[in-house]
């Protein structure tokens, strides 16, 4: 019998389960304990959030590598290759590691059905069980209650930022949201909170577990200048810890802040030197993710950002506001259809010179002519093209070298612009 591929893992993977989204542990539970999947890693960091997850654990993990410790990462999605999902210390797991993991999940569902993301989760967990990893940093895909990623009893529970999005599942005001994202906290288990004014479910949860909750902005804080930034936080036994005149970051400091905290609170070496190096040298791809490109014998400056709610929006228009450019911004935007188009557009309008918009490569896409339609409502100068490489080209024949090109308003948006500048890089 032929060997599955992963491309062929993957395609089986989207047809086991009747619906994409299917929230609720006991199936995966179930298979689960049929693995033996109990304890991952002697330490375990779950990371939940509207927006920020990618960020915080990116700053987490490199915080605790740089103490010399072997740690795994959990995230999605992914915008070229699946394996970008499962990190073993730094390395995107293998297409042959994940064809052994998912054939083990396969194995031990038997007759029970998973969606893609769970079987995802599984596998991941299966593939860090078995690296002798010290520590694990896993962000939550959806949620956080009834999420897959919250069948592990992590040992911090964080959360980034509460803000609306995935209504259909989490609900449509920021109590729900807060509510299914304090499900990932545990009774005497230290939890994080990055936004300054969570909502009351979340204390509410803390409190009745109860977990001791620490909160930006009361038990740890940032203030950042023109030059720097400066940290105040605690350790575990309640030492006041801080850090000063650290160096401004691409990524956001908020979620560098939280990473911080949750550091402290695990008791690891605390060398200021080897902090600020770990946080300066984080990066993510797709977020505030600056490239540059030549075209027509010009270079040509481009942030790709996967933003695609309004808190995502907002928080990327503060940030464009505060690092002006010498020329114009233009946009290339495309968002899927379940997406708040006027919270996404509206923080951003008034930021861009014209909009370049085209559809996404999915059945999700929300068409072009819409997208088209609201910005001109917003007198936004704004053209269609065919897809998101056909747009960045428009954009890049009109920039000057003192422009700015922002990709935005989704995972798939930034995964072709990837794909486009991995193009021209090998001339295919």
């Amino acid at each position: 019998m032929t060997q599955r591929t992963l491309a062929d893992w993957l395609s089986y993977l989207e047809q086991l389960h009747p619906t994409a989204i299917d929230m609720g542990l006991e199936r995966s539970r179930e298979v689960a304990n049929r693995l033996g999947l109990s304890q991952l890693a002697p330490k375990v960091i779950t990371v939940t959030g509207t927006n920020g997850k990618g960020s915080t654990c990116a700053f987490l993990a490199a915080l605790l590598r740089a103490q010399g410790l072997r740690v795994g990462v959990y995230s999605s999605p992914h915008l070229l290759r699946y394996n970008e999902r499962v990190l073993l210390n730094g390395q995107e797991a293998s297409d042959q590691a994940l064809c052994d993991a998912f054939a083990a999940v396969d194995a031990a569902r038997g007759d029970i059905s998973l969606t893609y993301f769970e079987m995802g989760t599984l596998a991941a967990f299966w593939l860090f069980q078995r690296a002798g990893l010290d520590a694990l940093v896993l962000e939550v895909g959806l949620g956080g209650r009834l999420d897959a990623v919250n069948l592990v009893d992590a040992d911090l529970a964080l959360v980034t930022s509460i803000g609306l999005d995935h209504a259909d599942w989490l609900g449509d005001t920021r109590e729900s949201v807060a509510f299914e994202k304090a499900g990932i906290f545990r009774a005497g288990k230290p939890a994080l909170c990055g936004e300054l004014n969570p909502p009351q479910p979340l204390l509410e949860q803390a409190n009745a577990l109860p977990a001791p909750l620490f909160l930006r902005g009361r038990d740890f804080d940032l203030a950042i200048g023109d030059g720097g930034w400066h940290w105040r936080g605690a350790c575990a036994s309640g030492q006041v810890l801080e850090l000063h005149d650290l160096p401004l970051l691409d990524l956001p400091m908020e979620n560098a802040a939280l990473a911080l905290q949750a550091y402290a609170l695990l008791g690891m070496p605390w060398q200021p030197e080897v902090l600020e190096a770990a946080l300066l040298g984080t990066k993510v791809t797709g977020r505030l993710d600056r490239r540059y490109v030549d075209w027509g014998g010009k270079r040509v400056s481009l942030l790709l950002d996967v933003g695609h709610n309004p808190h995502a929006a907002e928080y990327l228009s503060a940030r464009l506001a505060a690092r002006p450019v010498a020329g114009r911004r233009l946009a290339v935007f495309g968002l899927l259809a379940d997406k708040d188009l006027p919270g996404v557009i509206g923080p951003l309008a008034a930021r861009l010179s014209h909009w370049a918009v085209a559809p996404l490569p999915t059945p999700r896409s929300r068409p072009a002519s819409e997208l088209q339609a609201a910005l001109t409502n917003l007198h936004a100068s704004v053209s269609v093209h065919e897809n998101i490489a056909a747009a960045l080209e428009s954009q890049c024949e009109q920039a000057t070298p003192d422009d700015e090109i922002l990709v935005f308003g989704s995972f798939y948006s930034v995964a072709e612009a990837l794909s486009w500048l991995e193009s021209l890089a090998t001339g295919d």
